[in-house]
């Protein structure tokens, strides 16, 4: 496998604010423990310095107007009409350099996007994006620039079949939106219901509308699913979909929020299970650009997605963390001693009801498209 991973030192110079729940910082330390385990040096892979987007690549879908209110909010200082577009106090803050951090992000996601477009790689990693909530013209849930919309539009004008599987806690309502009217891109999250989590929608109802219909596939989870319902659910329901659909390039949100100490989630996901689901993605060796997205407690991050880069590169990892990485990652607020979790014991009544609630929306989205999907 070529893979490359699109990464800069930039990304420490920008910060929501110390009582903000996404801490950029998190990028730096699953960077330092990557390159403590040697995985910046692999003979198949690049090593590549993040460029800016341009504000045309993010014209592709956010309006001019939002995105004149972006650069103006970039200064830090308040803008008189940026509650109309989402920006202010709480989740999405107004603070100095928010412009290019978007930039960078999007950047990233779409470097990744070419490379696997054009053969230079089989799978590109940007740590930074997968920014899924935002909106054409309106920031949401820490997303102010949605890179999966502007990587797969890019990736449509050329011709590619897209397939999106998300699997942050969170449902990626500003992808499905994006999309709920095309056939030309599938999108699959993976989420927390929305009648316990924001942003409240992704049930398995919402199918599609149009040309969309049954290409918008949602799979809400109950709270303490863990990586056994987990898994089978992603067994059952994305493994086949995928399948029938033969996408060209698979474009993935691979969050980390959940995990069972995320403290903004309510899933019970330990590193065995989500290495899991990252080894099945890989084993469909589809053209893959690989997005970061949430969680909220940083070591959790780190350890993840270092397991996803060393998965995507065919590299079996040490448990004990390397003693390279202990004075930088106790410097950058990793509390861990070791890198996979033990196995989660769940309350057997939870745990059954989460399964018994995935198993009904599995039957429900298998009774509502298997028959026209899978035989695509």
């Amino acid at each position: 496998m070529r893979t490359a991973f699109i990464y800069t030192d930039r990304y420490a110079d920008y910060d929501y604010g110390p009582d903000h729940p996404l801490k950029v910082l998190r990028l730096k330390l699953t960077y330092e423990l990557i390159r403590a385990y040697d995985l910046l040096s692999l003979p198949s892979m690049r090593m590549v310095e993040t460029r800016e987007a341009t504000e045309e690549d993010l014209s592709l879908f956010h309006s001019r107007d939002y995105l004149d209110v972006l650069k103006r909010a970039s200064h830090g200082s308040p803008v008189a009409d940026a509650f109309m577009y989402g920006l202010g106090p709480g989740d999405n803050p107004i603070f100095e350099g928010l412009w290019e951090w978007s930039l960078l992000a999007t950047g990233a996601s779409i470097q990744g996007a070419k490379m696997v477009a054009e053969k230079e790689a089989d799978i590109a990693f940007n740590i930074a994006g997968g920014l899924h909530h935002a909106f054409e013209d309106r920031a949401s849930g820490f997303c102010y620039v949605n890179d999966p919309v502007i990587i797969m539009l890019w990736l449509l004008d050329r011709g590619k079949r897209v397939a999106y599987i998300d699997i942050d806690a969170h449902h990626g309502d500003g992808v499905q939106r994006a999309f709920y009217q095309t056939n030309g891109v599938m999108t699959i999250s993976l989420h927390e219901s929305g009648s316990f989590l924001f942003p409240g929608s992704g049930f398995e109802y919402e199918m599609g509308e149009g040309d969309g219909v049954g290409f918008s596939i949602n799979i809400p989870l109950h709270p303490f699913t863990g990586d056994e319902t987990y898994l089978w659910t992603f067994e059952e329901v994305v493994l086949p979909l995928i399948r029938g659909f033969k996408p060209e390039v698979m474009v993935t949100q691979l969050g980390v929020d959940t995990f069972y100490t995320d403290p903004l989630a309510h899933l019970c996901l330990t590193t065995n299970g989500y290495t899991r689901v990252i080894e099945k993605l890989k084993d469909l060796s589809i053209p893959w650009v690989a997005l970061g997205g949430g969680g909220y407690e940083v070591a959790n991050v780190a350890r993840a997605w270092t397991l996803a880069w060393a998965i995507m590169n065919e590299v079996d990892l040490n448990d004990e963390l390397p003693p390279s990485f202990e004075g930088i990652g106790r410097q950058l607020g990793f509390r861990r001693n070791t890198l996979r979790d033990s196995p989660l014991s769940i309350p057997e009544g939870k745990r059954q009801e989460a399964r018994m609630e995935a198993e009904k929306v599995v039957n429900y989205i298998k009774k509502s498209l298997f028959s026209e999907i899978c035989s695509l």
